[in-house]
């Protein structure tokens, strides 16, 4: 399935944990900095701009080659570092998606359900890959700021792969796999005991 960012909450109601993707459009990247500025300084001028967009957990390695930004790496970062935010953010910026690798807790998987967004996961260990998905750098903030790993980048992307594996009906692929791996240790503990 093709999604166009920025993507309309009809389209997010659509999808559900376990569907494939390619995005098309904008995504903003932002970690820990940006997360925290969003939240306490809570800057209007990104309003518009992260409405129904995705932001992606990311600190891509961007080359500056005469007046063009160039991506050479562009993978995911554990999202969970995140989480004491993103239900904040989700609330008021009004985002549609998050991308990430590692999924994220109960906070957010609720703010997802009652704000109606996803969180789309992007594999791990393939930065270079994805970042020949980015087509163009529209822009950057807080560049000088935070430095160039923790700015926020604007970044146009086609057919960008992720999966949606915590959708806005409150299921997560992430919180399945965890109590079944607990389940199956719990087990293997059980029956190492019993030798």
């Amino acid at each position: 399935m093709i999604l166009n960012s920025p993507i309309n909450k009809k389209d997010i109601d659509s999808l559900k944990a376990g569907d494939t993707a390619y995005l098309n459009g904008i995504i903003v990247t932002a970690r820990d900095a940006a997360h925290k500025y969003l939240i306490e300084k809570k800057p209007r001028k990104y309003k518009k701009l992260l409405k129904n967009g995705i932001i992606y957990h990311c600190g891509p390695v961007v080359d500056r080659v005469g007046k063009k930004w160039i991506v050479a790496a562009a993978g995911p970062t554990t999202s969970m570092r995140e989480e004491p935010y993103t239900a904040e953010i989700i609330r008021e910026y009004e985002i549609s998606g998050i991308i990430g690798k590692g999924g994220m807790g109960d906070k957010t998987l609720n703010a997802l359900r009652k704000y109606k967004a996803v969180y789309f996961h992007a594999i791990g260990g393939l930065a270079q890959v994805l970042a020949e998905c980015v087509v163009d750098v529209k822009d950057v903030f807080m560049l000088k700021e935070f430095g160039s790993p923790e700015a926020m980048w604007i970044l146009d992307v086609r057919d960008f792969p992720v999966t949606v594996t915590m959708d806005s009906h409150g299921n997560s692929l992430h919180k399945i796999m965890y109590e079944k791996s607990e389940a199956v240790l719990d087990k293997l503990i059980k029956d190492g005991t019993r030798e």
